[in-house]
């Protein structure tokens, strides 16, 4: 789901961070609030008035969103379900958590305080909004605060849709589990509304778009192609998990992985192990199988072509750290968790300070595979 990530700052024992794709996302509002609806909805004021007010604004939603997602945070910690941080990027905001909520309750739960949370400062920022203007304050000051009473409304409103993955959608697999007692069917049924709720912000903004509203077209057909492929990709995550649950990374390593010798050169790495194995990242392993690191393509890369006949692989190998390696004991979806957010298909793993084999995510897939179609 996501690209290239910013870490901001840590809030509750939370990292909260930004996708670059929000930074597109903050230009654009800044721009269309202080060229489009404060300029239509407060005439006369001054074109730098107007971007303050529209930079605040956008200040004002990344706040909102970061209320709205923490809200979400805080709940899951209270039911045991470890959150690993928070990412805003194109389309709102995340709180990623590490696996499945324990119970129905736990769910509606978490699910239900995100959108109370906009709701509550929907009604906070209004109540502010009408005070700045029974005192008399600046129409710029209650432009901006009333805007984000408006905006926190309608984050609330649309989460409210019960559309899986949006927060109405766990609401709504939360009374599904307690009814059936099957997280899967209920996540396939709400899933389900997931992905035809975003068929439909499509078609709607196909209308619009022909209807001579562009900006607003792509916006409704952006959404809801991220909203329809959310709501599989969701589906398709909770049966990675069923088929992964309880598997260990010793499962899926290979235990005797092509390795490099610190003395290899790059040249020599490139010609005898990259092209011949077409791997990205290869462990550096000393006699005695003591790891001492890994060397990948993109380290290469960045060595200049003259140099390759006179620099190592053990000059230049990266010592093990949680974006390489893992532990043999570790469970399986930690591992993919970890794939997942480094943007890494392989792992180094680890028993003590020797290499104990190599996890892919190729091999964990085609496992996952084979399991669902002998275990429908």
């Amino acid at each position: 789901m996501f690209g290239k990530r910013i870490d901001l700052f840590k809030l509750f024992g939370f990292e909260v961070r930004i996708d670059l794709s929000w930074v597109i996302l903050a230009i654009f509002i800044a721009w269309s609030l202080s060229a489009g609806l404060f300029p239509f909805r407060y005439e006369g004021l001054s074109s730098q008035t107007y971007w303050i007010m529209g930079i605040v604004g956008a200040i004002g939603l990344f706040f909102s969103i970061v209320v709205h997602e923490l809200s979400h945070s805080l709940v899951a910690g209270h039911f045991g379900m470890p959150i690993h941080g928070i990412t805003l990027f194109l389309f709102g905001g995340v709180a990623e958590m590490k696996k499945e909520p324990p119970s129905p309750r736990a769910e509606f739960m978490m699910a239900i305080a995100g959108p109370l949370s906009s709701i509550l400062l929907a009604a906070v920022f209004y109540m502010i909004a009408q005070i700045t203007q029974n005192a008399g304050w600046s129409e710029a000051v209650y432009g901006v605060i009333k805007y984000l009473a408006w905006i926190n409304g309608i984050l609330a409103v649309f989460n409210l849709v019960p559309a899986f993955p949006l927060d109405g959608g766990r609401v709504l697999r939360a009374a599904l589990w307690g009814w059936k007692k099957d997280l899967k069917w209920a996540t396939r049924i709400a899933a389900g509304f997931g992905s035809g709720f975003g068929l439909f912000l499509i078609l709607m903004g196909i209308l619009q778009f022909f209807g001579g509203n562009f900006i607003g077209g792509m916006w409704w057909f952006f959404i809801g192609m991220f909203v329809r492929s959310a709501a599989k990709m969701s589906y398709s995550q909770l049966l990675v998990r069923k088929a992964l649950q309880g598997e260990t990374v010793g499962r899926f390593m290979k235990k005797e992985p092509v390795t490099v010798p610190p003395s290899t050169t790059v040249e020599e790495l490139v010609e005898d192990f990259i092209y011949r194995h077409q791997f990205k990242m290869f462990p550096v392993v000393e006699a005695g199988d003591r790891l001492r690191g890994c060397i990948t393509m993109k380290q290469v890369k960045e060595i200049p072509r003259e140099e390759w006949r006179s620099r190592t692989a053990g000059e230049i190998a990266v010592g093990c750290s949680p974006e390489n390696s893992i532990d043999s004991k570790a469970d399986a979806m930690e591992a993919l968790a970890q794939m997942t957010r480094t943007g890494s298909s392989r792992l180094m793993v680890t028993e003590g300070n020797r290499l104990a084999g190599i996890i892919s995510l190729k091999d964990m897939m085609k496992f996952f595979e084979l399991k669902v179609e002998l275990e429908p």
